[in-house]
């Protein structure tokens, strides 16, 4: 995500110029404030081209407990730096509020973080905004990739391989997989039962599929 080099060193320059850390500052205290979320560190980097999270311009997030790592292109602009802010902010919040440590996450506890993350992005910054995993599947299609590879893994730590291959999607898995059945799955959710942001932050894991068609009885 970050190599020190001559070009990092421009887009470092030029996200000083744009008074980036300025902005995700004040991001920071708007949704600190209207989420009663935690008190983390956040950090800033020039992005790298591309890469697996990117959502159209390079950019990319990583979160934690008590810290968030924005990883940003010179051409980033407010709105597109909320909802990245959006949704790694929305990770540290639920990741604060479970009664469960980050690396006793099970894929479906990946699962759900992710999708909830994304429906944050779309309610406070639109749909223009969300992931391209979002669309990259029909609920049909998640359906049959929930049934007969995601089910049979959602025990599957971060220990185990399995569980970033499929997160992830990578080969010979659907891309982006975990992310885009969490997108679904949530919006399953909401189109049959009442939705909160509290709820986002405290509701177990098992919670959101054992309501929707995605079930853990099937």
């Amino acid at each position: 995500m970050y190599r020190p080099d001559r070009s990092s060193r421009n887009i470092f320059r030029e996200l000083e110029e744009k008074n980036v850390w300025h902005l995700a500052e004040k991001i920071y205290h708007k949704y600190k404030v209207k989420w009663r979320g935690p008190e983390i560190d956040i950090y800033i980097f020039p992005a790298a081209s591309g890469g697996l999270f990117s959502r159209n311009i390079g950019k990319s997030g990583v979160s934690f407990k008590k810290m968030l790592f924005l990883f940003l292109p010179p051409n980033i602009d407010e709105k597109e730096l909320e909802a990245l802010f959006v949704h790694e902010y929305h990770h540290s919040s639920r990741i604060n509020r479970q009664k469960k440590n980050l690396e006793d996450y099970t894929l479906l506890d990946s699962i759900i973080l992710e999708g909830l993350a994304e429906h944050a992005v779309e309610l406070h910054c639109g749909k223009k905004y969300r992931g391209k995993w979002c669309t990259l599947y029909s609920r049909e299609e998640i359906e049959q990739f929930w049934k007969k590879i995601l089910k049979n893994h959602l025990n599957a730590t971060k220990e185990e391989r399995i569980h970033q291959k499929l997160l992830y999607g990578e080969k010979p898995y659907p891309h982006l997989l975990g992310y885009a059945a969490g997108y679904e799955i949530i919006k399953v959710y909401k189109e049959i039962k009442s939705y909160s942001t509290k709820t986002s932050f405290t509701a177990p894991s098992e919670y959101f599929v054992n309501q929707t068609i995605f079930n853990l009885d099937i």
